[in-house]
């Protein structure tokens, strides 16, 4: 049981870990790709109708592109990390009570009522 609850401890952390790295560069990238369409954006003001016009175009559809990927990214918090928390508690309290009871039968072999 012990073991179980080992390796149910590393392996739910080191999910949790790479799932909220992978948050954080997707939104670094989010960012990123906001800054591009606001350079497009400007950079299409200062250009000729036909090519101001596919300037635009390209940015509209790259914040379109990024909107995706934030509710993606929404969705993968919500739907994944939010109950995995939970599992890490659930954990916590199964090695509690897995100690209680270590220590509990050890008790009661030391006094001689097991």
């Amino acid at each position: 049981m012990e073991q179980t609850v080992k390796h149910a401890e590393k392996n739910l952390g080191e999910i949790c870990h790479l799932l909220g790295s992978y948050t954080r560069k997707t939104a670094k990238l989010r960012d990123k790709a906001d800054l591009l369409v606001a350079q497009l954006f400007d950079f299409s003001s200062t250009e000729g109708h036909e090519v101001q016009m596919g300037l635009k175009n390209l940015a509209e559809d790259l914040a379109m592109i990024q909107d995706y990927r934030q509710a993606q990214v929404e969705r993968l918090e919500t739907r994944v990390v939010a109950p995995l928390k939970t599992f890490g508690g659930v954990v916590k309290n199964k090695r509690v009570t897995l100690n209680e009871d270590v220590s509990c039968q050890q008790r009661y072999i030391f006094t001689g009522y097991f």
